[in-house]
């Protein structure tokens, strides 16, 4: 009779509504949509997602609604993420209250990006998917702004690695969806991507000391990732979406694990890139001498 309860302690309640909200989300179910399917409230779903004990049967249940694993919903092993939508609220979950950050995006991190940058990505998501559904492009942009609306309250210390390479690309082409753009179109989208670029010039001379930016002149990983550290539990997020230049939400399966051997091997790569980066003003000085000759 006492092993029971202390199971039942073991589980993390509130990390698997997290999870639940996520696949929600990324399902475009309504709390109401759940509720209906479970035969229970709509308030009874919002407080699984809060974190209310659930029996295993309800979970099963859950996994097959919101076509995802049981093992998924639980944490065990692989969080595995085919939406956008569902892996950018999982982000912003695991941002809430990680003590620090690191980060590889191509080409920047959104959280890094200017107010005006999400009024391009939109145009971008939408030239790039010209059949991605309205009401999930309204979506995807909600939770990308209330990621970075969060992210600016809380600023919980960051390291963003970027790579040159990329940056170079990402003046190149500009903040566009796809190539056969007119050409005065185009050249306003490379002066929006040359923007952001100045605007990581800017934080590199500022030097905020809860951001870290380092530019690494050399490869970088094809895979996006980021790793969470957080009081409880370490995490690790890889993603195929892009939401830079010639964006992608459309294709790949994104994954979330907090496996020890995943967190060590992705921070020890973290730690390797950033002893090999430019940073402070030796970076804005290579980032300003890129303007110039691209």
């Amino acid at each position: 009779m006492n092993a029971k309860p202390s199971k039942l302690r073991a589980v993390d309640f509130h990390a698997i509504g997290e999870r639940l909200r996520a696949y929600r989300m990324g399902a475009s179910l309504r709390a109401e949509d759940v509720a209906a399917q479970l035969g229970v409230s709509r308030a009874a779903v919002y407080r699984m997602e809060k974190g209310e004990i659930v029996k295993i049967e309800t979970l099963e249940r859950l996994a097959h609604i919101l076509d995802t694993t049981l093992a998924s919903l639980l944490g065990v092993g692989t969080e595995y993420y085919t939406s956008p939508v569902a892996y950018i609220e999982r982000m912003r979950q695991l941002e809430t209250d990680a003590t620090r950050i690191m980060a590889h995006f191509e080409p920047i991190s959104f959280l890094l990006t200017s107010d005006e940058y999400g009024h391009y990505l939109e145009k971008m998501l939408q030239e790039a998917h010209p059949d991605l559904d309205p009401e999930r492009m309204l979506a995807l942009m909600k939770i990308l702004e209330e990621r970075k609306r969060a992210f600016a309250r809380r600023r919980p210390p960051i390291i963003s690695l970027i790579g040159l390479r990329e940056i170079e690309r990402f003046v190149h082409f500009g903040l566009v969806g796809r190539i056969d753009l007119p050409p005065a179109v185009r050249m306003e989208r490379s002066l929006a991507a040359r923007r952001e670029v100045e605007r990581i010039i800017g934080l590199l001379r500022e030097h905020p000391l809860d951001m870290q930016i380092g530019i690494v002149d050399d490869s970088m990983p094809n895979a996006t990732f980021q790793v969470f550290e957080r009081p409880n539990a370490s995490f690790v997020a890889i993603s195929p979406f892009r939401f830079g230049e010639l964006p992608n939400v459309a294709t790949g399966i994104a994954q979330v694990t907090s496996a020890p051997e995943a967190v060590q091997l992705y921070t020890k790569m973290v730690e390797n890139l950033w002893q090999r980066a430019y940073k402070g003003e030796q970076a804005a000085e290579l980032l300003s001498s890129m303007l110039k000759v691209v």
